[in-house]
């Protein structure tokens, strides 16, 4: 058994294929096969149930998987500590994030991670659908919301706020609002892209909740970017990110109403399928994105 054989079999496990396994390590997908059988005829145990369609572990299987993450992070860190201070991450990274996020965020850290570290590469999909982080191969995905899937490691990098924001011409045109009640007699812009906010918004102001049903709805659009130009136009009031609602404030082109209400906070997460044997050019992108969440105020 060395460090090779374990490297395939814990990539094979990890990636559910010896053909995405063989890919991924830039080996043969007959190298990798004949390599997790020469490592159970080693042991004298069968570690991979396999079928046409997929593969599993065996209880043997599966106490030398958490043994052999054991072992090869040992062995990472040995590395780490060898290498000098200025050991710099090398590869190609593989990233996707939603479209709109990484429009507004994503894009900043992708370019100032390589002004950082000129020798990556990055391949980064800007996408609206869910992907499979380990079926395509991803080393890293952003997500915003909750998360479902506990087979995935998740990192915390920071929370996505919201805001009530209109136009000064619009809001020029009605008393001042005293209280979320008061926008039933508005024209709401409301973003449709995802199923949060599929017919009201949920606002608090950290003592009492009020939910607005969406009574009073002068335009839905799927894009918060368009979302925040149809509140500049004066076609109502919208719900914003704060991130996007900023330069329009900044210029005096919004101004955000209700400011002790607001939505509940959406989360950030880095994802990627495992902290027990991390990548330095994945960790290096997450503690660069730790540190450059851009301000909201």
């Amino acid at each position: 058994m060395d460090f090779d054989s374990l490297q395939i079999f814990v990539k094979v496990v990890q990636l559910g294929s010896f053909t995405r396994a063989a890919d991924s390590l830039n080996k043969q997908k007959a190298y990798v096969s004949r390599s997790v059988t020469q490592l159970e005829r080693a042991l004298g145990v069968r570690l991979l149930e396999r079928t046409t369609r997929s593969i599993s572990l065996t209880e043997s299987g599966r106490e030398l998987y958490e043994r052999a993450l054991d072992i090869l992070q040992a062995i990472e860190n040995v590395q780490q500590t060898l290498q000098s201070s200025q050991f710099e991450p090398q590869g190609t990274l593989k990233l996707s994030c939603g479209i709109e996020f990484g429009m507004m965020v994503v894009s900043h850290w992708l370019s100032g991670y390589l002004q950082e570290y000129p020798q990556m590469r990055i391949e980064a999909d800007f996408t609206g659908r869910l992907v499979d982080i380990v079926g395509e191969g991803f080393d890293l995905v952003i997500r915003l919301g909750p998360l479902n899937d506990s087979s995935l490691i998740a990192r915390k990098l920071g929370e996505l706020h919201y805001g009530l924001f209109a136009s000064p011409h619009y809001l020029a045109q009605y008393p001042v609002l005293q209280h979320p009640q008061e926008l039933n007699q508005h024209s709401l812009i409301v973003f449709s892209g995802e199923q949060r906010y599929p017919s009201h918004w949920d606002l608090s102001n950290g003592q009492e909740q009020f939910k607005l049903v969406h009574q009073q709805t002068s335009l839905k659009i799927n894009n918060s970017f368009a979302v925040g130009e149809a509140a500049v136009a004066g076609l109502g009031i919208a719900q914003l990110p704060l991130l996007i609602a900023k330069p329009y404030v900044q210029t005096q082109r919004l101004i955000r109403v209700l400011p002790a209400w607001a939505a509940a906070a959406v989360e950030i997460h880095a994802i990627y399928p495992s902290n027990r044997y991390l990548n330095p050019k994945v960790r290096a992108f997450i503690d660069y994105a730790l540190k450059h969440l851009p301000k909201e105020d």
